[in-house]
């Protein structure tokens, strides 16, 4: 018996020594097994950045500079809430199918002039709460929309939008404009603009040249002391205009013909001392915003045209509240054009 058991053991001992040692996938050659094909790579995205259909979100990163390794065939590219503080010639250079480009709240103060060209394709581009001092130059004439406000931009030149025929957006608001704050015809390729803002500026009167294919036109809170009739003249198609907070004192008599299909006027908080004429014989105004100013009287006709049929649309809405006109002694008949009693906002002046 003893014998057997010590045959036993030395064949054991023979074939652990013939046999050759295990290696397992993983441990020596990367997990692949000798003359396995190579695992392919996934696309490529910006480190801490997120890629998907065409779209990469590199938002609120702290990032310092335009990331590199951008996929080629971005359409919508996401930078905002960063800390860049220069685009450079070639940030943007492969990438001629990017559609939308977002740079908001940032602290940009140049972008090359060269670095916008590859975008052959852009059609919005938004810059807006960064440290430009100008418009950037060369930007892509497939633009269709450009919001570039809270900027320290302080004079739009001739030249910033030439060639810009496809814009149909436009918001320029809260930047230092100093004056006039527009060359004369900054807006003259604009063939398309439908929508401008200019708000919260120090410009001092209505820009000249404005498209005649614009809808809505927004100079809210600005240094404004007068429309001439001259200022407003082509606006053929013009719906929507605002002039609130500014220190307007009067409207040009056949100013509101040259607007004739304005439907909202949006002149409270100015030094009005009247209402503006003109407002009867609009066929189509519906919502006229009056309030604090200082308008002493309203007229029976300051509104409502003598017959009923000549206005297209009923008011909707007009609000004559925080001026110095005793409401108890307006008359009734006043409104006799307006939609509905509660569309009329009366009350109390308080002086300041």
């Amino acid at each position: 018996m003893r014998s057997a058991c010590l045959s036993l053991l030395l064949v054991t001992a023979c074939w652990a020594i013939a046999l050759p040692p295990v290696r397992l996938p993983g441990l020596h050659d990367g997990g692949r097994e000798p003359g396995a094909p190579s695992m392919p790579t996934g696309p490529k995205c910006p480190f801490r950045c997120q890629c998907h259909l065409r779209v990469v979100q590199c938002s609120d990163l702290g990032l310092k500079n335009v990331p590199e390794d951008i996929p080629d065939d971005t359409t919508l590219l996401d930078l905002q809430n960063n800390k860049i503080t220069e685009i450079k010639e070639n940030d943007f250079k492969n990438l001629k199918g990017l559609h939308a480009l977002i740079l908001v709240n940032n602290k940009i103060t140049t972008i090359h002039a060269k670095a916008l060209n590859p975008l052959t394709k852009l059609q919005r581009l938004y810059l807006s709460k960064n440290l430009l001092k100008d418009v950037p130059a060369n930007m892509p004439k497939s633009l269709q929309e450009l919001r570039i406000h809270e900027n320290e931009i302080t004079k739009i030149k001739k030249s910033s939008f030439q060639g810009m025929s496809h814009v149909i957006v436009m918001e320029l608001g809260s930047n230092p404009l100093k004056g006039a704050g527009l060359e004369a015809g900054a807006f003259g390729d604009l063939k398309k603009v439908s929508y401008i803002r200019i708000a919260d500026t120090n410009i001092t009167e209505i820009p000249k040249g404005l498209p005649s294919s614009l809808s809505e036109l927004h100079l809210d809170g600005n240094k404004i002391t007068k429309v001439t009739a001259d200022s407003l003249k082509g606006l053929k198609n013009l719906a929507k205009l605002g002039l609130s907070y500014n220190d307007i004192s009067s409207v040009e008599n056949g100013t509101l013909g040259n607007v004739p299909h304005l439907r909202e006027l949006h002149m409270d908080n100015n030094a009005l001392t009247s209402v503006p004429s003109g407002l009867p014989e609009h066929k189509y105004i519906q919502v006229v915003y009056l309030h604090a100013n200082k308008i002493a009287a309203v007229g029976t006709e300051d509104f409502c045209p003598p017959g009923f049929n000549t206005k297209k649309a009923m008011y909707s809405g007009i609000s004559l509240f925080s001026n110095p006109v005793p409401y108890w002694e307006v008359q009734p008949i006043t409104f006799r054009c307006v939609f509905d009693r509660s569309a009329i906002q009366l009350g109390n002046y308080r002086k300041k």
